[in-house]
């Protein structure tokens, strides 16, 4: 990987998936003291019960923390084969949870390949303080395995995957807080998330990439989710860039130039979307009576900075904003080259919307957990990058994130090419 000024960004990431016992360890401790700060936010926002009202973006609160320890304890200290990493029959024989001891089945609770999603609202869940000693219960285990697990990539590998599950779930949790109007760092116990510090490039500012073969997924040791391996070498012609996201400054243009309300800028789908959101305006934004721009943040209505990364925007908007600027969404390839390649790439702020569907490279196998690539092979974009909530241990150039096109409760933003 060529140094080109933001191999810090990278390094606490490159480490989660190389690290040894010890270094794995310290991020499954870091991880949780994370998740419960954020739960400790949500129950003091929320009270006791923690009831949030139905929503496809969101998840019960309770059902999101209990979910995270049958997880590791399903994959770690409940699977028999964990030491035989991605090639673990996912299938195996699990041993009772400890739940079981209660009279409770935890994987009629939190096994999210088998309980629909608008379910989760209707079950008979272990209240607040039962769960937090149950995420308890289960980091200890975990702990405990790990320090006879062998120092190994195979060994290791259910211990990894417990570990950037928990981080997923912890960025849900922001996203969850933004929707919800309530502050998660407001107590203190967790610094507010903030993007790496690189040099930033001026508004608009693009940079020129040559043509060259570039290999796609991951490449070399360590962990790597399964939907990044694969042959895949393309040819990329050369191709500008912006340096960085789109901003405000340069987004704000197309809504005030009556953007929203003409439909050809929009896909045809698109424009569906827009019609049925009734949206004149990027999520979270509205104008005052004197025509300035504010956004929401945890809640609190505050004055828009234009120079901020425009964020909380759908594919489809994001689309349209090229259209009617006379560019594009540049490709996964594009993305990856420029931010392995070319200095002053600035990422990390916004997840950014590729105009690349999320599918597999050749010679795609899945790994045990099945559900995590093969079932959203479906048309929805990639995401490259990472937000300003997303754990640095998540911030890896060859990541592949996918939400679907409409999804706009997701820290997401987009750059573009010429």
């Amino acid at each position: 990987m060529k140094d080109i000024g933001w191999a810090p960004i990278v390094s606490e990431a490159q480490s989660a998936r190389t690290g040894g016992r010890q270094a794995l360890a310290h991020q499954l401790r870091d991880a949780r003291e994370r998740t419960l700060a954020l739960f400790a936010s949500s129950r003091a926002a929320l009270g006791d019960a923690l009831v949030v009202p139905f929503s496809p973006e969101l998840n019960p609160p309770l059902w999101e923390l209990g979910h995270i320890g049958w997880f590791a304890d399903w994959w770690i200290a409940r699977n028999p084969q964990r030491g035989r990493g991605a090639r673990a029959d996912p299938q195996a024989p699990r041993t009772p949870a400890r739940q079981a001891r209660r009279g409770l089945d935890a994987d009629a609770l939190y096994d999210s390949s088998r309980i629909a999603h608008a379910l989760r609202w209707q079950l008979a869940l272990p209240g607040a303080d039962t769960t937090v000693m149950d995420l308890n219960a289960s980091l200890q285990d975990t702990l405990s395995l790990l320090e006879d697990a062998p120092d190994t990539d195979e060994g290791l590998y259910f211990f990894r995957l417990a570990l950037f599950h928990e981080d997923m779930h912890a960025e849900a949790a922001v996203y969850m807080a933004q929707t919800l109007g309530h502050d998660p760092f407001a107590a203190g116990t967790l610094p507010h998330p903030h993007a790496p510090t690189i040099a930033q490039p001026a508004d608009g500012d693009t940079l020129s990439v040559p043509a060259m073969a570039w290999s796609m997924g991951h490449q070399g040791p360590g962990f790597a989710f399964d939907n990044e391996l694969g042959t895949c070498t393309l040819h990329v012609p050369a191709f500008q860039i912006d340096a960085a996201p789109v901003t405000w400054a340069r987004y704000l243009p197309f809504v005030e130039a009556g953007g929203y309300e003409q439909k050809k800028w929009w896909s045809e789908e698109g424009w569906a979307w827009r019609r049925a959101q009734e949206q004149q305006a990027p999520r979270y934004l509205q104008r005052s009576d004197r025509q300035r721009w504010a956004r929401q943040c945890w809640g609190q209505w505050l004055p828009l900075d234009l120079d901020d990364v425009a964020c909380h925007l759908s594919a489809y908007e994001a689309e349209a904003w090229c259209a009617w600027a006379d560019r594009r969404l540049p490709s996964e390839a594009e993305w990856e080259l420029a931010a392995h390649t070319v200095a002053g790439f600035e990422w990390g702020r916004v997840w950014e919307w590729t105009a690349t569907p999320f599918a597999p490279y050749p010679g795609f196998e899945p790994h045990p957990y099945l559900d995590y690539s093969a079932p959203w092979f479906d048309g929805r974009p990639v995401l490259k990058g990472a937000s300003q909530a997303t754990s640095p241990r998540m911030r890896h150039p060859k990541y592949r994130n996918y939400f679907e096109r409409h999804r706009n409760d997701i820290v997401s933003g987009f750059r573009s090419v010429v």
